[in-house]
């Protein structure tokens, strides 16, 4: 238990993905015996879209896109809007029995070496912030019911890193941000063109945990964006990825180009907007309703006693709510918090 205490204080370190990886399964270890295993972390305004970014250890990037692809194609026995909705947001593939979802995973499985997997959301009363994933190698037990309630009490554990890793990063971009790069997809989730923008935002992006321009990534974009505009009840292709690994905030979207079910998809790669920072920097932060109400209108150039007339609270409230944002953040004052969310 001693080392999942020092999951935080590694993240706060700015601790490298894969040392964050293995720094988690390690922790892990002694409560769930495990072969792999894959942490990813979403902001809980992002609903079930594509992942922001995730850390992994010894988990195969083939079983990955090839979990992906069967999601899509609704093969997936443990989806996130039913694993929600369950008491323990968890769900164990492997064990013999089920329904047809269930063969269709573990053979899949099966075919790249795994025998059982272990799918739990991390879930508080703010949303979902991510997914721990453990994996077993075929031969050995599945997991069983125990080992998921053990994984589930860890939940707060690990939003806790998670959240520590993202704000650890800086708050405010030392370098001006590089131009908007676009990926054009196919039909077939692959890369047809890239722009010169595009290409240096691949260099700078590969191998790093917020690497969207990887199969992966195209293909989750390419899949999120023509299911969206088939059916809005489907989240907005974008992702929103914080600055604790590139020094800014970046969002990549996507939008089709044509038909959405067989024409092409834009991915467009950009230093994060305000508009698409702002409800994931305040997740990320802890930052309330009312202290997102007192920053909305900071921004718009208000003063403190301009804002509690509008908001009718006393300048004292309003205050206190300043000082509360300045602490969560560590922004030194207005400027550099408006600088922070704006840029």
């Amino acid at each position: 238990m001693a080392r999942l205490g020092e999951l935080c204080a590694a993240a706060r370190q700015g601790a490298s993905a894969d040392d964050l990886g293995e720094a988690v399964s390690r922790a892990l270890a002694p409560v769930v015996a495990h072969d792999a295993l894959s942490l990813v972390g979403s902001n809980p305004g992002a609903g079930f879209g594509p992942a922001s970014f995730s850390f992994r250890h010894r988990y195969d990037p083939a079983l990955g896109l090839a979990l992906l692809r069967a999601a899509y194609a609704g093969e997936d026995p443990c989806t996130p809007r039913e694993l929600v909705q369950r008491p323990v947001p968890a769900g164990v593939t492997g064990a013999d029995g089920g329904g047809h979802r269930d063969l269709l995973a573990r053979r899949l499985l099966a075919s790249h070496g795994v025998g059982s997997e272990l799918r739990l959301l991390l879930r508080d009363a703010r949303g979902v912030w991510g997914c721990l994933v453990l994996l077993r190698a075929q031969g050995g037990r599945p997991f069983e019911d125990e080992e998921v309630s053990r994984a589930a009490h860890l939940a707060p554990t690990l939003i806790a890193a998670l959240r520590a890793y993202v704000t650890a990063g800086p708050l405010v971009p030392a370098d001006p941000a590089p131009p908007t790069g676009v990926i054009i997809v196919g039909p077939d989730h692959e890369p047809r063109a890239v722009t010169p923008p595009a290409h240096g935002w691949r260099q700078q992006l590969r191998g790093r945990p917020l690497d969207w321009t990887t199969e992966p990534y195209m293909f989750a974009l390419s899949m999120q964006a023509r299911k969206h505009a088939q059916d809005a009840r489907f989240p907005p292709p974008l992702i929103v990825g914080p600055a604790a690994s590139h020094g800014r905030w970046l969002a990549c979207d996507a939008q089709p180009l044509g038909d959405g079910c067989t024409g092409d998809v834009a991915v467009i790669i950009q230093a994060a907007t305000a508009e698409q920072l702002f409800p994931a920097f305040c997740d990320w932060y802890g930052i309330t309703a009312r202290e997102r109400q007192v920053i909305v209108h900071l921004r718009e150039g208000m003063a403190p006693k301009q804002i509690a007339r509008r908001l009718d609270l006393s300048l004292y409230t309003v205050n206190d709510h300043l000082r509360a944002i300045f602490r969560k953040t560590g922004a030194r004052g207005r400027d550099e918090l408006i600088t922070a969310i704006t840029t």
